[in-house]
């Protein structure tokens, strides 16, 4: 597990949701900038406030933290066929991230 799976997959969960960085912190009782910070993995959230994440993004813990590909406990009654988009993308991206990391070092 890296920490980089929270930011990338914090940002696409909260854009499949359609959701802006200022409704999600409003529905978090946070500050966009907080939000922000989570997507840029600059801070990441208490405990607390990663099981609010969670459950305002329907969404596990697992999935969130990079233990598991199970992509949500809900997707808007999405099938798994249609699921399948998201997590090829997810998958690019954390794919993208390892290189990048790889070629700073």
């Amino acid at each position: 597990m890296t920490l980089e799976h929270f930011s990338d997959r914090l940002k696409a969960t909260r854009k499949s949701k359609n959701l802006t960085q200022a409704d999600l912190a409003h529905k978090l009782n946070i500050v966009t900038g907080t939000v922000s910070s989570y997507e840029q993995g600059l801070k990441y959230p208490s405990i607390e406030v990663l099981v609010n994440i969670c459950q305002v993004l329907e969404i596990s813990a697992d999935f969130l933290l990079g233990v598991s590909d199970n992509f949500s406990l809900k997707m808007g009654g999405l099938t798994e066929e249609q699921e399948q988009p998201f997590l090829q993308i997810l998958s690019i991206v954390e794919q993208y991230n390892i290189l990048k990391e790889t070629n700073n070092k």
